[in-house]
C-alpha cells in the first residue's frame, strides 16, 4: 500500500517544507505555499508504458569507451547551432518561454521538417485537428509524425510504447500530471515529478524529448 505524505510547497520557487511558511525563505516571496498530498509507492522505479529504469553501476573513467554520439539533423541551421549540432539521443531539451511567442510553432516546424525519423507530438493545450491546421500552414509534410491530446504521464508513455517514436515532444509540461500526485496540473510537484519521468525516459531509451516550457513569472 503506497505512503502518503503532506508537504507544503512554494509555487513560485518550488521550495519545500512540512509545515505552512506565511514567507518563502528561498525566494522572499509571501503566501506561496500550498498543501500538496504526494504519494509515494512502488511507481518510482518503473516508467508508465512498461518502460524500466536500469540501475546504473559505477565505472572507471578510463573503462569508458569515448564515442561520439551522432547528433539528429533538424534540417534547421539555427536550431542545430542551439543544440550544438542537432538533436543528441536520449537527451531532454527545454523550450521555454512566453506564452504566445512561438514556442509551439516553432518546434512543429522542426518536426514537420525531419526526414526518415517518426515522431510522436503530444499537446495537453491543442486537440490533433487544431495541430493539423497549424501543420497545414507551415506548409511542410512529414508523414511519419503522430499527433496525440493527452495530458496523463502514465496513458502517454502507454502510446509511446505503442508508436516507438524516434523523437517526442511534449507541449507543455505544465498540462502533464501523474497518477501518483495528488497535486493539481502545472503546480510545482506535478512539473518535477513529470519533467524527471521524462528525463528517466530519455536516458533509458536514447530517445530525445522536447519538452515546452510556458515562463510567466518574472
Amino acid at each position: 500500500m503506497a505512503k502518503t505524505k503532506t508537504m507544503y510547497v512554494c509555487q513560485n520557487c518550488g521550495a519545500d517544507s512540512p509545515k505552512w511558511i506565511g514567507r518563502c525563505p528561498s525566494c522572499g516571496e509571501w503566501n506561496t505555499y500550498v498543501e500538496e498530498v504526494i504519494s509515494k509507492g512502488n511507481t518510482e522505479k518503473t516508467i508508465g508504458g512498461g518502460f524500466t529504469v536500469v540501475s546504473q553501476k559505477p565505472v572507471l573513467l578510463t573503462e569508458v569507451e569515448a564515442i561520439e554520439e551522432k547528433r539528429i539533423n533538424t534540417f534547421n541551421n539555427e536550431f542545430n547551432r542551439v543544440l550544438g549540432g542537432g538533436l543528441v539521443p536520449g537527451s531532454l531539451v527545454l523550450i521555454g518561454g512566453e506564452p504566445g511567442i512561438g514556442k509551439s510553432t516553432l518546434v512543429l516546424q522542426v518536426v514537420l521538417n525531419l526526414r526518415g525519423k517518426r515522431t510522436l507530438y503530444i499537446s495537453g493545450e491543442e486537440s490533433v485537428k487544431q495541430i493539423k491546421l497549424r501543420a497545414e500552414r507551415l506548409k511542410f509534410g512529414q508523414p511519419d509524425c503522430y499527433l496525440l491530446s493527452e495530458t496523463s504521464l502514465e496513458q502517454i508513455f502507454v502510446h509511446i510504447q505503442n508508436v516507438q517514436p524516434d523523437l517526442v515532444v511534449v507541449d507543455s509540461i505544465q498540462t502533464v500530471s501523474t497518477e501518483i500526485l495528488d497535486a493539481s496540473p502545472g503546480s510545482v510537484s506535478q512539473v518535477r515529478e513529470c519533467a524527471a519521468a521524462f528525463l528517466k525516459f530519455c536516458k533509458t531509451t536514447s530517445i530525445p524529448v522536447i519538452l515546452i516550457v510556458h515562463i510567466n513569472k518574472e
